[in-house]
């Protein structure tokens, strides 16, 4: 309604003169058919009425009366030549003839010279199967009237029916084409059943099986025409036998209406077994649901539990796939990943890649099977590319014919059906559709005999009979039921019984693509639940795959070349700290050694000992211990790097604190300052080493290192593809890792940086108190630079575990080493060549220096004497100034009183000391003078004390 409307509002208003009604171009009106129309969009009658000329593009649409079909063109559209299309084909309306003569019971009805419909002038040629006989006209055509010319004629059998017996009629739906023709195969097995059945004189022998069918084209709508036919054109039908499960679910729904049995031949739906929507449907052909029983059992043969399943969209296929999903429920294997489609499987073929699906269950066509294999929609595999994509597949087949040479019921062995079969086929079996289940089709028919002789036994004894069967009859069809339900034979396709739900009970196949070629690999009885293997199947790698990728966990641990080497260094290192400490030890009694404070420095080499000994727990691993002492490493770890660092640089930045405590601050607080306490250097450090135990103790306490593991992306294998490789790196963590490192480590870097800038500010201090603080300083440097940047370096490389133990442990090291060879080496040098090895008096402060010869005391109250004196000479500068030009002004006075005398000026000047501001004036201070050689710091301390007295030098400025 809606579009109506749109494309009202979308037409010209005619009145308007958008369609150009007025113009005299164009192509000109033309008449409709007899008993026709013609319809005029966006014309109203009364334009039609007046309009003589149609605009360029315009079209028209011929319409007939009811029973009337249009022959010919139906519309037409303006040519630009002012002509319409198509006029040499007239549109003619004819009267259209029933379609009931299209189709032919036990025959074919050909039509003749029609399109759509039979109309006017169509005709039809019939032709009866083999057997049978036309009884009517061979030809029947359609006249003007609407009517065909000849009775619909019959097909009868050619063979007489005997004297007694009465016919009793099956109404069956074969498709000859459409999705599955397999009534190609079906048909002819059904009509040498009938002939079986009917020549046997112990199965029915006062009645006659005979067969309606039409040809459905697997197509529900043309199953219902056929099947409305069946129902209400005489004569009445016992039962129904459809073919395709997609018409079957339509006759079976509709058949209990009328109370009717239905037995189909081909159908496999699982949706038919529901016995409340379908309860009078039978079927020699298995449930789809019978492969889910083999199924189950191939997977507990094969050892798999996990499976994935990837589907067509349709009924059958989802049926069966909710059956096997309660089966392998029950029988504890998983179905972990589901896929279904619709027309394009590969977008569901790429998931079931990436999620690793290994054993997949595909429930589809053929002609889907081939995009699904090829994952390209428009299948363009190649026949190469196809067939090494569907080597070495299973398939579950279920078995249509007995695979046991031995006689049915028929007398006949499965070959020789087959054999009869193909002669009356006349074709080739592969290229004939419903081959593979033509025996089932055949059984069909004598499992209906079986049960109609069953059931009219037992109607005798009620005093009904089988020809009193009517759609209102339901006892009989109860006895038919109950007859078929209890139905045991054996058959040309094997053992025929039915389930409880109507379905069939069959052995399956089993089979595997080997080499291009299907092999038996074995057979399933589900009745006896019976497995039958041969032992032939073959798969890659000489054994069934796995049913998922097995995941190897495999530890990176240390490279143990890295590990062995750093500690053979950190070893070396260990013995150069006790080498250092022991000489420090020994030769403590030595008074440059004691000007160092040893036993800082003895704490400094403690320090490197046990950073050193650090190395050792940082490089053990999984490779080396259990999993249950990884805690007591990590702890290890912590604590002698902790500890290590608290005392070595802990004991050197109390050296730098100290110096540039007391030499940077004024003059009259390094006169306090200048005695050293070595309790409050001893006190500092043990503070340093306090905050950190109880920084570690806290931590170990509240959130305690322990054992994680890091997972890294998984590694296939190039040799077994069924295995994955997970590699993982073991760490020492805990819950609040980041939070923990973060207050170590700023506390640590703050030390650090402090650490440099104090050294910084002391690198031109000298002092004997601690004459080692210069190279102290270069140890911070270098300890400072080191952790800087391993520690955020190592952060980075956490998941490298070579890379971080190198950084690490190659930092501890060489800042130890730096540190040890940069405070020792020196002392010991100086030792070895000065020979300074004798104890000296130590009757001095408690620094334990002298202060008689102390040159540190002697220079600083030398720069405190020159300071004084330089503040001396400038003001004695100053007062030079003020003399010079008190004497220039002098003589500007005397010159302008005496200008006429030069003489006088001469002598003037020459008794003067100084000359006028033209000629030379000697300077007062020169450096040959004794004042100014008292003045000059260098000289003064080899002048006397009485010779550089102040007051002489006022005298001199006086």
């Amino acid at each position: 309604m809606l579009l109506l409307l749109l494309s009202a509002v979308l037409i010209p208003d005619p009145g308007s003169g958008a369609l150009g009604l007025n113009s005299t171009t164009g192509c000109e009106i033309i008449h409709p058919p007899r008993d026709g129309g013609i319809r005029y969009r966006g014309l109203t009658p009364d334009q039609v009425q007046t309009v003589r000329f149609l605009p360029f593009d315009y079209e028209i649409e011929y319409v007939c009366r009811p029973d009337r079909e249009i022959v010919g063109p139906k519309v037409r559209k303006c040519l630009p030549n002012g002509t319409w299309t198509e006029m040499g084909h007239a549109s003619r309306c004819l009267r259209t003839c029933p379609k009931i003569h299209l189709s032919l019971e036990n025959g074919q009805a050909v039509p003749r010279g029609m399109e759509r419909v039979p109309v006017e002038g169509t005709w039809v040629e019939y032709h009866c199967n083999p057997g049978f006989r036309l009884v009517g006209s061979a030809r029947s055509n359609c006249t003007k009237v609407g009517r065909w010319s000849f009775p619909k004629p019959i097909c009868e059998l050619r063979r007489p029916i005997s004297t007694g017996r009465r016919a009793v009629h099956i109404g069956a739906l074969f498709p000859m084409s459409g999705g599955w023709p397999g009534g190609q195969a079906c048909l002819p097995a059904v009509r040498m059943a009938l002939e079986d059945v009917n020549r046997r004189r112990d199965i029915l022998p006062d009645h006659e099986l005979r067969l309606i069918h039409h040809d459905s084209k697997c197509d529900p709508g043309q199953a219902t025409k056929y099947l409305y036919e069946l129902l209400y054109n005489d004569p009445i039908k016992i039962i129904l036998m459809p073919g395709c499960s997609s018409v079957s679910t339509l006759v079976a729904e509709a058949a209990r209406m009328w109370n009717l049995i239905v037995l189909s031949y081909g159908s496999s739906s699982p949706a038919l077994s529901n016995r409340q929507r379908f309860p009078t449907f039978f079927r020699t052909h298995p449930s789809a649901t019978l492969h889910n029983p083999t199924r189950v059992q191939l997977f507990k043969k094969w050892g798999w539990t996990k499976i994935a399943t990837i589907q067509q969209t349709t009924e059958v296929f989802t049926s069966t796939l909710d059956d096997l999903d309660q089966r392998v429920k029950e029988a504890g294997i998983e179905i972990t990943f589901r896929q279904s489609f619709f027309s394009d499987p590969a977008a569901p073929v790429r998931s079931l890649k990436r999620q690793d699906a290994r054993i997949i269950v595909g429930l589809f066509y053929e002609t889907e099977a081939r995009k699904v294999f090829c994952e390209d929609p428009a299948i363009n595999c190649t026949e190469a590319e196809m067939a090494e994509a569907v080597e070495g597949h299973v398939t579950t087949e279920i078995v249509m014919l007995n695979p046991e040479n031995t006689r049915s019921i028929s007398n006949m062995t499965s070959q020789e059906f087959i054999e009869k079969l193909q002669k009356r086929l006349g074709k080739n079996p592969e290229e004939t559709g419903g081959f593979q289940e033509a025996p089932l089709a055949y059984d069909a028919i004598w499992a209906l005999a079986l049960a109609l002789n069953k059931t009219s036994a037992e109607l005798v004894k009620k005093g009904l009979r089988l020809e009193d069967f009517n759609y209102n009859n339901k006892n009989i069809t109860d006895e038919i039921y109950r007859a078929l339900n209890s139905s045991a034979f054996e058959g040309v396709s094997g053992h025929v019984v039915f389930d409880a739900s109507g379905s069939r009970m069959a052995w399956t196949l089993i089979e595997q693509l080997q080499g291009g070629v299907y092999k038996k690999i074995g057979y399933y009885d589900s009745t006896k639940d019976n497995l039958s293997w041969y032992n032939n199947d073959k798969w890659i790698g000489d054994a069934p795959p796995a049913d998922y990728t097995k995941v190897i966990t495999t530890f990176r641990f240390l490279s143990q070349k890295l590990f062995i080497s750093v500690s053979v260094l950190a070893s070396l290192g260990i013995l150069l700290a006790i080498i250092c400490l022991a000489f420090n030890i020994y030769n403590g009694h030595v008074r440059y050694i004691q000007n160092s404070q040893p036993y800082l420095n003895n704490m400094t080499a403690v320090g490197c000992t046990l950073a050193l000994a650090a190395v050792f727990p940082l490089g053990l691993d999984g490779y080396h211990i259990r999993a249950g002492l990884f805690p007591f490493v990590c702890q290890a770890r912590l604590w002698l790097l902790g500890l290590g660092f608290s005392l070595a640089y802990g004991s050197m930045f109390t050296k730098i604190w100290w110096v540039h405590t007391v030499f940077t601050k004024k003059e009259e607080k390094k006169e306090k300052r200048k005695t050293l306490e070595p309790w409050k250097l001893y006190a500092t450090v043990g503070l340093l080493v306090g905050l950190d135990v109880v920084m570690l103790a806290i931590w170990q306490i509240i959130d305690p290192l322990h054992r994680t593991i890091e997972e890294f992306t998984k590694e296939e294998p190039k040799t077994d593809i069924d295995v994955s490789i997970l590699p993982q790196l073991e760490h020492c963590s805990s819950t609040k890792m980041n939070t923990w490192l973060g207050i170590f480590y700023g506390f640590k870097g703050l030390l650090l940086l402090l650490g440099i800038f104090l050294a910084y500010e002391t690198k031109s201090v000298s002092t004997e108190k601690i004459n080692d603080h210069r190279a102290v300083g270069m140890a911070i440097y270098n300890v400072a630079v080191l952790c800087l940047i391993t520690a955020p370096v190592t952060m980075i490389l956490n998941s490298q575990q070579d890379a971080a133990f190198a950084f690490a442990s190659l930092a501890v090291v060489f800042s130890s080493y730096i540190t040890l060879v940069v405070l020792f080496v020196p002392k010991m040098r100086r030792l070895i060549t000065r020979g300074e090895w004798q104890s000296e008096q130590q009757d001095t402060m408690k620094t334990g220096s002298s202060t008689n010869n102390n040159e540190e005391e002697k220079s600083r109250l030398l720069e405190k004497e020159n300071r004084e004196l330089e503040k001396i000479i400038a003001e004695k500068e100053e007062r030079v100034s003020e003399l010079r030009q008190q004497l220039q002004d002098r003589q500007q006075l005397r010159s302008r009183r005496r200008p006429s005398n030069p003489s006088s000026r001469d002598g003037c000047a020459a008794d003067n000391h100084f000359t006028n501001a033209a000629g030379p004036m000697p300077t007062l201070y020169q450096p040959s003078l004794p004042l100014v050689r008292c003045l000059v710091s260098e000289q003064a301390d080899k002048l006397g004390r009485s010779n550089c007295d102040g007051s002489r030098v006022h005298l001199l400025y006086k």
